[in-house]
Order: C-alpha cells, then sequence, then structure tokens
C-alpha cells in the first residue's frame, strides 16, 4: 500500500516507460508479492537454472561472452555505446560523461548487465523462469553497481572533500543507526520530523464509535451545507488510515469536506498475537457496526463507501454479503487501486507456488502476525534502485539525513495483518476467488459481486505496479452495476494522493459507459484529461450523494457521543 532524494514522490510510482503520447505503460508485473515474500531456496534455485543453462548451451554463452568482451574493448578504446535506460538516475553525475575512468566504468557495467539479460532472454527457459531469472539478476547487478560503492560514486567522493571527511562520518554514523534501529535497512525518512495529530492526520474530528477492531472518526463539516447521504472511507488494513487525510493540500478528507460531503473514516486497530484470529467475517462484521452507527448519527438509510488496496477488497466482501442478504446499506462504492481478479499472473507473483504460499501461511500462524516491517522489506526489494541503493547513497555515501517526506512516513508508519487473516489473504490471491461466484462466504453467505448493484467508480494507476491497471480495469467489470473506470497517469500512491492542481497530471476516461473485456480497447477509446480526477469523482460521487441541507451543528450524537478527537487513539496504537 511504497525514492529518488531529488523527488521522492517518484519512488512511490512504478518503473515503468510509459509512453508520452498515449499513456500506454510498458507491459510488466511485480515479481514479488508482499504477503508472501521472497525465500533464499527460491533465488538459489533460480540462479541455479540459470548456471544450468550455461552448461546446456555452451555456444550461447560463448557468444555472449564474446559479445562482452567487444563491448568491453570499445568502452577502453572510448568508443563503447552503452548507455543508461531513460529514467536510470544513478549515472546523471557529469563525471560519468567527463572522466575518462568513469566513463569506462559505467560502460563496462552497463555491458555486463546487458549481457546478463541478453543471456537469460536467449536462452531455453520457458517465459516464466526466464522473468524469475530476470529479475533475480537485477537484483544482483542492481547491488554491484558502481555508484554504491564510494570510490564508484563520484558525488560521494567530491562530498567528502567539500566537507573535510564530515559526510563519511555522518554516513557511518547514518549506517549504525540504521543497523541498530532499522534491522539494517536504508531509512526512507526522517521520521523525527512529523507526528499523527500534529502534522499528519489534522482535519478535525471526533471518534464517535469504536469496538475491538475499529474507532470510527467523524470529520466536523468545512460547509454550511452538506449532502444528506455520509461518505465512509474504508482504508486498507495494511499501513495506517490517515493516507486519506495525510497533510494539508494532501488530504483526500479535507477535499471532500470543502466539497460539501459528510466525512467518516475507518481507522483499524493494530493487531497483536492475542488477535491471530481475526478474519475476513472479523473486518466485515466490524463495518457493518460502523455502518450502522453512521446511518445513526445522520439519519441517512445508507452510505456510499470508499476504499483502497485490502480495504477495497474487504468493503467488497462487505457488499456481496449484504447482496446476498437483500440488505441495501452502500448506495455506491468507490474502488481505489483494487485488484479483484488475480486470474492475471501479476497479482500472486513470479516466486508464489504452493509450497511458498504454504510456508508464508505457516509463518504468520506460528508468530499470530505478519510484521509491517516484513511487508515493507518486500515492496523495497519490489523497487531496489528506487526503495533501497538510493537512500543507500544518500544517507550512508552523502552522508545526508533521510529526506523528510510526508508519504514515505506514512509509508513506513507500518501495521500488523493478523495471521488467519493473512492466510485468508493468500487463498483469495492463489484461488481468485472473488471472481468465482459463491467461492467466497462472508458472515455464512456466499459473495457473487456480480450481483452487487450498485454503482462504482474504480480508479487504477497506469505506472502502477503493486496492483496494475488492467487487473483494477478487471474489478470494475465484476460488478453488476454501472461502473464507472477511471486511470490516472500515475503509480500506486500518487494515483491515491492526487490533489488537483498538478500541471503534470492527467486522467484517462471512456465517454461509452460500457467496458469492454479487452483493457487495452477500452484505453484505445479513452480521452486524457488534465489535472486530478478528484474532480471528476467530487462531481460523481455529488449526483450520488443526496440534497444539500443543514451541516450539523456538532459531530456525534446522543447514542453516539464523541469519545476522542480525532485522529484518536487506534492510530497511534505500538
Amino acid at each position: 500500500m511504497q525514492a529518488n532524494v531529488e523527488s521522492p514522490v517518484r519512488a512511490l510510482a512504478a518503473p515503468e516507460v510509459v509512453n508520452e503520447d498515449t499513456g500506454h505503460a510498458a507491459a510488466s508485473r511485480p515479481k514479488l508479492n508482499p504477503f508472501i515474500g521472497l525465500r533464499p531456496c527460491d533465488v538459489l534455485d533460480t540462479v541455479r537454472q540459470v548456471g544450468a543453462q550455461t552448461v546446456r548451451q555452451p555456444g550461447l554463452l560463448v557468444e555472449q561472452s564474446a559479445a562482452l568482451t567487444r563491448e568491453l574493448v570499445a568502452a577502453l578504446a572510448g568508443t563503447g555505446g552503452a548507455a543508461p535506460q531513460k529514467g536510470d538516475k544513478r549515472f546523471i553525475d557529469s563525471a560519468w560523461q567527463s572522466n575518462p575512468f568513469y566513463r569506462v566504468a559505467m560502460q563496462s557495467y552497463l555491458s555486463w548487465c546487458n549481457a546478463l539479460g541478453g543471456f537469460v532472454d536467449r536462452s531455453a527457459l520457458d517465459d516464466r523462469s526466464k522473468e524469475r531469472a530476470q529479475f533475480v539478476l537485477q537484483l544482483i547487478t542492481d547491488a554491484l553497481a558502481p555508484t554504491n560503492t564510494l570510490l564508484g560514486n563520484p558525488a560521494a567522493l567530491r562530498k567528502i572533500i567539500e566537507s573535510g571527511g564530515a559526510s563519511l562520518v555522518s554516513g557511518i554514523k547514518n549506517a549504525v543507526m540504521d543497523a541498530v534501529r532499522n534491522q539494517g535497512m536504508p531509512s526512507q525518512v526522517d521520521t523525527s520530523a512529523f507526528e499523527v495529530g500534529k502534522n499528519l492526520a489534522t482535519s478535525p474530528g471526533a471518534v464517535v464509535f469504536r469496538n475491538e477492531v475499529l474507532e470510527l472518526i467523524q470529520y466536523t463539516p468545512a460547509t454550511a451545507k452538506v449532502h444528506g447521504r455520509p461518505q465512509l472511507i474504508v482504508p486498507p488494513q495494511i499501513n495506517k488510515y490517515y493516507v486519506f487525510d495525510l497533510s494539508k493540500g494532501k488530504s483526500i478528507v479535507d477535499y471532500l469536506l470543502q466539497s460539501e460531503f459528510q466525512v467518516f473514516a475507518v481507522s483499524w486497530r493494530n493487531p497483536t498475537i492475542e488477535h491471530r484470529d481475526w478474519d475476513m467475517d472479523t473486518y466485515v462484521s466490524a463495518l457493518i457496526e460502523a455502518i450502522h452507527a453512521v446511518r445513526e448519527i445522520t439519519g441517512s438509510d445508507d452510505v456510499n463507501l470508499h476504499g483502497a488496496c485490502s480495504g477495497a477488497m474487504t468493503m467488497s466482501a462487505l457488499m456481496g454479503h449484504l447482496e446476498a442478504r437483500g440488505e441495501r446499506l452502500v448506495n455506491a462504492a468507490t474502488l481505489m487501486v483494487a485488484v479483484l481478479d488475480s486470474s492475471a499472473e501479476s497479482q500472486i507473483g513470479l516466486f508464489a507456488t504452493p509450497e511458498s504460499i504454504s510456508a508464508a501461511k505457516q509463518n504468520s500462524i506460528m508468530k499470530g502476525v505478519l510484521e509491517g516491517n516484513e511487508m515493507g522489506r518486500v515492496f523495497a526489494w519490489m523497487r531496489p534502485n528506487d526503495l533501497v541503493w538510493n537512500y543507500w547513497i544518500n544517507n550512508y555515501l552523502l552522508g545526508n539525513a533521510p529526506p523528510v517526506f510526508d508519504i514515505l512516513y506514512w509509508n513506513n508508519d507500518t501495521t500488523r495483518l493478523p495471521g488467519k487473516f493473512h492466510g485468508q489473504l493468500l487463498d483469495i490471491f492463489a484461488g481468485n476467488v472473488f471472481a468465482r461466484p459463491g467461492a467466497l462466504t462472508v458472515l455464512g453467505t456466499p459473495v457473487d459481486l456480480s450481483k452487487v448493484a450498485c454503482d462504482t467508480y474504480v480508479v487504477g494507476g497506469i505506472t502502477d505496479h503493486i496492483t496494475p491497471w488492467k487487473g483494477v480495469y478487471n474489478t470494475a467489470r465484476m460488478f453488476g452495476g454501472n461502473s464507472r473506470f477511471v486511470l490516472s497517469s500515475s503509480g500506486h500512491i500518487q494515483s491515491l494522493i492526487n490533489p488537483p492542481g498538478n500541471p503534470k497530471a492527467k486522467f484517462f476516461v471512456n465517454a461509452d459507459a460500457a467496458l469492454p473485456e479487452d483493457a487495452e480497447a477500452w484505453l484505445g477509446g479513452a480521452t486524457a484529461q488534465a489535472d486530478s480526477w478528484w474532480d471528476n469523482w467530487r462531481v460523481w460521487l455529488a449526483e450520488r450523494s443526496g440534497d444539500r441541507r443543514d451541516a450539523p451543528a456538532q459531530v456525534g450524537s446522543a447514542s453516539h457521543p464523541a469519545l476522542c478527537d480525532a485522529p484518536g487513539t487506534y492510530v497511534t496504537g505500538a
């Protein structure tokens, strides 16, 4: 639900190649599933497979070695043509072009990477094994980049000279601190710069309902008039809810308040070992209680739901359950960067096997919970140059402090998943149960999303590497009501935190209400619109939120009085 020092936001977008004219993203898929992780034995097995190819195809090995030799000779002669790919920020320092030593080092390194990749591409491995091999080789080659070493990083050497050695001392201190406090991973953010409730999650409101699983926050209206039907935000169980109320200018909550909506948000409790048996039924039951509290407070018969990632998955399970019972508690729903159809291999991961899934389930069952920092490390190794080596260079070689960036703080403010719920999520991915009517049972009722007839607004990100946009598009096609699919030009988090006013932002919409089976066909008929999708969503939402009326004078009700000020107590729970 995860950086370049110059532009930390970029780390939250996928490293895909995008055609600027059409907005089409190069096909790619996440190599790892953060719920499963990457076992050392799987890495070793992949390396073994590549090694076996060198024995079985000696001619190819000789050919690739000869090509590499020619490239190395050309680099030494000053005629090498190896160049970084577009978007590779590792070699932007002018010394990589102007200094002969660094130019040769860069071209030799890139030629070696190309030779390894070329060998795998031309090997006899099947397509899936090739993708595994390319991913493992990239992990290795990224780690061995000259920019990750002191002598191989001209900017770091220059900084040592300019600072009189102070940057080297600072880098050593940063490395020691990370070894002690961050399990050896480079820190992505200066955590001392933020405090939830002080400069994050600051929209005024109060907790008006609490059960064992969640706190329900009602936000203070910001306008004299509000729409009658309330909005309830359902966050992912991974990370904390305040991604929807991040900071000034980046808050979906504040945007909705300013747009005359009544806004409520769920803040999930951070589970501990004692909550190891929480599952989908637990979360759906808690949501139903929250919805009834919202209805009592506002006097509305139903609510509009909005969720992202696993929150949208829980929301969908809830809607399927309500439909099976014939209860009309949800009028309309927004699903952001959420994939419910895991038929595409992207959603289960290249290294997901029955053995690895079983091992992941057993691990969380044994521990009681899946720790958030474990998932965070997997997210980081999905894009190591942006989320690992970038901070290695910044923190250790350059001796800088980690950046001050609110999204990265939230990203590192992790939560746990109950062992049983984690195992259930793995079964949902592996069995693709949302796409199979009746395969998922929630609170004793079978779930069939094709029978959920409420209107849905579904948002995907064209460069999203966690929930690829075509999978999100399939989500929009699963519901039985009218669905509007909107495609943001950003990645996973940037698609969510997308306030109006960004001159680089755009999104794609298709005037045809029908959603064809082929996602590319939908995109081919779509038009690009400038700025954020938020304004498009606001208009859609206003049409489904009832008449405007006087805003309530205070939050809560006699039956549900304010328990404490927002952001509540669960969000700060360890």
